[in-house]
């Protein structure tokens, strides 16, 4: 009787799962460097929030959650 193959063993799967990693891995990446700016221009201010709370969603929809 030949085995069942799992899921997580189909190269498809592997392939979209190393895919989401480096997804949420660039994402990380940019949204530390958006947290790291500091400005004074309240037009500047705006735009990193906006480019904070869109980054965020992005990384919900792909299963992250903030890592305290």
């Amino acid at each position: 009787m030949p085995k069942a193959a799992r899921p997580e063993d189909d190269p498809a799967v592997k392939a979209a799962e190393a895919d989401r990693k480096r997804r949420i891995q660039a994402l990380e990446m940019t949204r530390e460097r958006v947290l790291s700016e500091r400005t004074s221009s309240p037009h500047r201010r705006s735009a990193l929030e906006l480019a904070l709370a869109t980054i965020e969603r992005e990384l919900e929809q792909l299963g992250w959650s903030i890592k305290l």
